[in-house]
């Protein structure tokens, strides 16, 4: 239980710090509104996620075991392939790009729509947290509830920090940024790493 909740609590970290539209959609906001507008709206995902996570266990539950194996192994090269775009973020020293047009009105509505139209929840369930949660739960629902819990406090918690960072560090923000998104290159790159030699081990196992 514990490597689910480790896991789901270091992929959170690691997903609340990447650039994307979601986070764009919040720095915009905070520089626009202020972080006490805006920090309502780190709760999107716990809104958002829902239908998305239905729909990939739908799925996933529908398919061979053989084939949530292959998405965890194409998790794991996703995880990589996060883990190079951050660092190439972290070696230009660009995090966090304002969305230009934003409507000055916060809600947590909005936020929660930002999020459920952004790919990147989509390709996390689909390819990582969804058969890693599959896996988990039919060895023992703790796990699964263990993963569930880390990965969603955790992101709540970083998203908020980020809001408040954003709004009250000023020119020293985008300096912790980017070291967050260092720490976070270096974690995605160590679970992807850590996926893969699950996957060999699965496919290997007489």
């Amino acid at each position: 239980m514990l490597r689910y909740l480790a896991f789901g609590m270091t992929f959170a970290f690691a997903a609340a710090v990447q650039p994307g539209p979601f986070q764009a959609f919040l720095l915009a906001q905070t520089a626009r509104n202020g972080w006490r507008r805006t920090l309502p709206a780190a709760f999107a995902p716990l809104v958002s996620d829902g239908p998305i996570i239905l729909l990939v266990l739908l799925v996933l539950s529908r398919v061979p075991a053989w084939l949530v194996t292959l998405l965890q192994g194409a998790g794991g090269l996703f995880l990589l392939f996060l883990a190079y775009g951050a660092w190439t973020t972290w070696r230009r020293g660009t995090v966090g790009p304002a969305v230009p047009g934003l409507d000055r009105q916060q809600t947590l509505l909005k936020a929660s729509l930002v999020n459920l139209l952004n790919p990147n929840p989509y390709l996390a369930w689909s390819l990582v947290m969804g058969p890693l949660l599959l896996k988990g739960w039919r060895a023992a629902p703790a796990n699964g509830l263990a993963l569930l819990a880390g990965f969603y406090s955790v992101l709540v918690v970083s998203t908020m920090g980020i809001v408040l960072l954003f709004g009250l560090a000023g020119s020293f923000g985008p300096k912790i940024s980017r070291t967050l998104v260092g720490i976070s290159a270096l974690a995605l790159a160590a679970f992807g790493l850590y996926e893969l030699w699950l996957v060999a081990v699965a496919l290997w196992r007489p």
